[in-house]
């Protein structure tokens, strides 16, 4: 949906469409010029009492080769702008991902949050009965009250964040920022990534910044081999028809050619120009290579940090907390544990849970950058070596 209705990428397109009406102005056959005046006139308005007319037409002729680097300018320039475009889709497809990621999270933080509050209502009740029956404090009563009123507010909080990251996501979309939204997806930990030497590979390959300067280098370099054919002449047609009263008519035609005779002006001028555009775009080429590796190597060593985070909160630090809480919990039913130990239990495993949702919204976006960085879809790659080393 994103890739066919953000108003960005409709933007994007339209670029392309620039460039190839630049590309087709570029390589045009230049325009005819018609002419014709009225001669032995008695003033200069006195058109009725004219001796004679001419009638013409000029065209000018580029040098033929001219043409060729004309096309081939356009070319890269339309190139240039598809290349653009593809790096914008992707850009858009990875923010989407992220943007849907949020709304994952968002929902599982509310759905962790609720069971957080059942928990803490169970609590308050527990507390309140003992309370009754005088084996606690009125102290441990407040503090239960406190706790709920706690996860009362974080639902507040997150309904909040829940709202906004459903408008991220349907601006992306295109859509209307209050639009419905029903997520069917759930977060999981996603797939190994490949190895960094593989993805360096395909980001040389793929990633669409450098396809584009490539592209320009391309036209840049036509460009100045154009400008160094100054010296080729355009050629100038004309053919003219003289009329004259009381003589036949006659015909005028002519040729002409352009000559260069002030040489060091387009050598110091457009030669000049383009030669040193061509100079900066081989650099910005090089300058680029080393921003996409730099990009890939942080984005990568990102999301193999989030993945192993993952994996640990799921395997070691969500099931310890869940464990503390029942043996406080069960403690505490049984007259052993305090209430303090059983909210300090609750709340480590809130938050416990609530950093493994992060995680997982954090592991997924990372590889959704990823792909973005090296300008292809992970799923199309090997895996080879894992990231976990």
């Amino acid at each position: 949906m994103a890739l066919a209705h953000n108003p960005a990428l409709a933007a994007g397109r339209e670029q392309i469409g620039e460039a190839h009406g630049l590309a087709v102005q570029g390589a045009a056959f230049p325009d005819p010029t018609f002419s014709a005046d009225a001669t032995g006139l008695p003033n200069a308005t006195g058109i009725g009492s004219r001796t004679g007319s001419d009638i013409g037409v000029d065209l000018t002729v580029p040098f033929p080769t001219k043409f060729l680097f004309e096309r081939r300018v356009g070319q890269a320039g339309i190139d240039a702008a598809r290349f653009s475009y593809l790096g914008l889709r992707q850009q858009t497809a990875s923010a989407t991902a992220q943007a849907y990621d949020a709304v994952l999270v968002a929902l599982k933080h509310q759905a962790d949050l609720q069971q957080a509050k059942r928990l803490a209502d169970d609590f308050l009740k527990r507390t309140q009965d003992r309370y009754t029956e005088g084996s606690v404090p009125k102290l441990d009563v407040i503090r239960a009250r406190v706790d709920v009123a706690g996860a009362v507010n974080a639902l507040l909080a997150n309904t909040r964040d829940l709202a906004n990251a459903r408008a991220g996501l349907n601006r992306l979309l295109g859509r209307t920022l209050g639009a419905g939204l029903v997520l069917t997806d759930t977060l999981t930990i996603p797939d190994t990534i490949p190895g960094l030497d593989t993805l360096l590979v395909v980001a040389e390959r793929d990633r669409p910044e450098l396809r584009s300067v490539a592209s320009q280098r391309r036209g840049a370099h036509a460009a100045a081999t154009l400008s160094s054919e100054y010296w080729l002449p355009d050629v100038d047609l004309f053919v003219q028809k003289n009329i004259v009263q009381g003589s036949p008519n006659s015909y005028t035609t002519g040729i002409g050619f352009s000559v260069p005779l002030f040489f060091w002006n387009h050598q110091r001028g457009e030669v000049s120009q383009a030669g040193h555009y061509a100079r900066e775009l081989d650099a910005t080429y090089r300058d680029v290579q080393a921003q996409v590796a730099q990009d890939v190597r942080t984005t990568y060593a990102t999301a193999a940090t989030a993945l192993q985070q993952a994996h640990y909160l799921a395997s070691e630090l969500v099931p310890e907390a869940r464990e503390a809480y029942r043996i406080a919990s069960t403690s505490y039913a049984l007259g052993g544990a305090s209430a303090l130990e059983v909210l300090d239990a609750r709340r480590t495993l809130v938050q416990a849970e609530s950093d493994y949702a992060d995680a997982l919204g954090s592991a997924n976006d990372a590889r959704a950058d990823l792909e973005r960085a090296i300008g292809a879809p992970l799923d199309s790659l090997s895996v080879g070596d894992s990231h976990a080393q």
